[in-house]
């Protein structure tokens, strides 16, 4: 969808973790004895494919042993309703960077038993790899004697190596080709030679061309005798370089036996990346100590000291730097990517319209997080991927998600405006020294309630400029949506690390805008005030930048449809890996202009004014497979 706005660049505008859920709130029932399935037996073509993907599926094994990604659980319990079948009742979201080489191929897991104790941070970095997956698989109920929820990224560990997947364990038959995005697959029908619980009983795609499993889905059930039921899944991986398929999305979800509607019980989605976040080189391999990325200003400092205003700013910007390049290398933020310089346009245009000069340009970067949260850090503004997602709305001229976005943005940037900056003690480079698991807990950048209330107060003075004032409404029917949902999306609506949408009283920051909406009606099909999770971002889980989604528009067709922060079962367009283009040589550089003379005054430079919104300016495009070196 797109929209435009009066900047220079335009909008067009998605860890496996442990989560702490009841395994009472889910019963489980037998299997009933499925009937013998016939199978077609693959062509010998097909065969070497499937030998292929043997091969292919240990070196993913052997590539996830090697690194400690980010991993990411959401859970919505849901809970029948007379009117929209089924809405969320409550949710558990929980994130860790799990060191997969102490997981796979381990015949037990050690358990945390600090775990249900509150201690270790509720966000779940915990102090060893076992325990966490222990925790995530005995919550699913995935307690077989080895593998658990590991199997839901790769799929039999079972095996000398972690690499249970082979001809001795399981038999195929050919069900069909398909194409997934762009990947021609041959799709098979996989079943245990033995019937063992804990094997895997589904189906694979396999890509044509080199025989790489792309994506598989089934359950655990392993037998066709009655056993304990496990949860079903549909697990997606990436091509994030060369021949390397790499696990990237799992969906899982149960349909409530009790609920004459097919209510679904619970579905939860699990989101990995942060690959190349793995080890640092060797210490022999760091022996260049160019700077990359570092320009060399000494040729342009001429004669200029610093004021002490500009030095206190000056160390704030060190603080920011060094907090920002943390939670970078920490995989908790993106890598730069044309989607933040847009964001950074519309920040600064929102400064532009209300003839407000900064000593720098507003940063914006996206938080790879699932709760609803903002924070400024120094001039860099954060926003969370859901937070983004979720306000996506789309329309024919683009103006209400841009309306929403100007809406979060304007509550950071009064926050810079009212002096609310990073605390300063980060400007100390050895307060960075500590463990990546750890950000979370030593990086707390959430501002007071005082700030929020004055920041709300002046976000209002800053969106009631006049190229603003009517997107007010469109936030407002956003928090009008979201204000029944609160209660039952606690683990959504409670910040990581910044600010919140909602106050500890359940009312909003932003509760003025709330006014200036339309009230909201469900059964109105034209109006949307907001829509599921994974709305409009993807994100490339090697190098972690965010991808702007494509998508054809959907017709409303009742109010079930409207799903506003709902999770969603996952379907990637894939598309095969491209290597990145060599970047340009840079330009000559210009002569150096003369030094001014000591008594001349230089004039600041004139505010740049935003484009006619009339003049629409294409969105990039859409680059999902592609991997762009990180930047920081």
């Amino acid at each position: 969808m797109t929209f435009r706005t009066k900047s220079t660049t335009v909008v067009t505008l998605a860890m496996f973790a442990a989560c702490s859920l009841s395994a009472a709130a889910f019963p489980f029932g037998k299997k009933n004895k499925p009937e013998e399935q016939i199978f077609r037996k693959p062509t010998p073509a097909q065969n070497a494919l499937i030998d292929k993907a043997i091969v292919h599926e240990a070196a993913v094994v052997k590539a996830l042993r090697e690194r400690s990604p980010l991993v990411d659980t959401y859970i919505q319990n849901m809970k029948p309703d007379p009117v929209l079948v089924q809405v969320p009742e409550s949710d558990w979201h929980s994130l860790a960077r799990v060191d997969f080489g102490k997981v796979i191929g381990e015949t037990g897991y050690a358990t945390d038993k600090t775990r249900d104790k509150g201690k270790g941070g509720k966000f779940g970095f915990m102090k060893h790899s076992l325990g966490y997956i222990t925790g995530l698989s005995s919550s699913l109920h995935l307690t077989y004697h080895e593998g658990g929820f590991v199997r839901m990224i790769v799929i039999d560990t079972d095996g000398p190596n972690g690499d249970g997947f082979n001809r001795q364990n399981y038999t195929f038959g050919f069900v069909r080709n398909e194409f997934l995005g762009t990947i021609p697959t041959i799709v098979l029908d996989v079943q245990p030679v033995k019937k063992k619980a804990g094997r895997f009983f589904g189906r694979v795609w396999i890509e044509r061309n080199n025989g790489n499993i792309v994506r598989f889905d089934g359950d655990f059930n392993g037998t066709q005798q009655d056993i304990t039921e496990y949860y079903h899944f549909d697990s997606w991986r990436t091509n994030v370089n060369g021949d390397l398929w790499m696990p990237t999305s799992v969906y899982s979800e149960e349909t409530n036996p009790k609920s004459p509607s097919h209510a679904l019980q619970f579905k939860a989605i699990s989101h990995i990346w942060g690959y190349e976040l793995k080890i640092p080189p060797p210490e022999s391999e760091q022996t260049n100590i160019d700077v990359v990325g570092a320009v060399d200003e000494s040729a342009n400092a001429a004669n200029a000291d610093v004021s002490p205003l500009g030095a206190q700013r000056e160390w704030i910007q060190q603080a920011e730097d060094n907090v920002i390049e943390r939670l970078y290398t920490a995989g908790l933020i993106d890598a730069k990517s044309p989607f933040d310089q847009t964001l950074s346009d519309l920040a600064n245009n929102i400064l532009v319209y209300n003839n407000i000069q900064t000593p720098r340009p507003i940063r914006v970067r996206t938080m790879l997080t699932q709760p609803l949260e903002s924070i400024a850090i120094g001039n860099t503004i954060l926003l969370s991927k859901s937070l983004i997602d979720t306000t996506a709305i789309q329309t024919t001229d683009g103006a209400q998600q841009m309306g929403n976005l100007n809406a979060l943005l304007a509550f950071q940037i009064a926050h810079i405006i009212l002096g609310h900056h990073v605390d300063t003690k980060y400007a100390f480079s050895d307060r960075m020294m500590f463990p990546p698991e750890s950000a979370f807990q030593r990086l707390p950048m959430h501002h007071t309630d005082q700030e929020n209330v004055d920041a709300a107060k002046k976000a209002m003075d800053l969106l009631n400029a006049k190229e603003l004032a009517d997107g007010q409404q469109y936030f407002g029917l956003y928090l009008q949506q979201l204000a029944p949902r609160g209660k039952a999306l606690k683990a959504l609506n409670e910040p990581m690390m910044g600010d919140g949408l909602m106050k500890p009283d359940g009312t909003f920051w932003l509760q003025a805008m709330v006014s200036k909406a339309p009230k909201l009606n469900m059964g109105d099909l034209k109006q949307q005030a907001a829509v599921p999770l994974e709305s409009f971002l993807n994100f490339d889980p090697w190098t972690d930048q965010v991808i702007q989604k494509h998508v054809t528009y959907e017709p409303l067709l009742n109010a079930t449809d409207k799903l506003p922060f709902e999770i969603t079962p996952v379907y990637i367009k894939l598309g095969y890996w491209k290597a990145p283009e060599a970047p340009a040589p840079p330009p000559a550089p210009a002569p150096a202009a003369a030094a001014p003379a000591a008594d001349v005054i230089v004039p600041a430079p004139a505010t740049a004014t935003p484009v006619d919104a009339a003049a629409p300016v294409s969105a990039p495009a859409p680059t999902t497979g592609t991997a762009v070196p990180p930047q920081q």
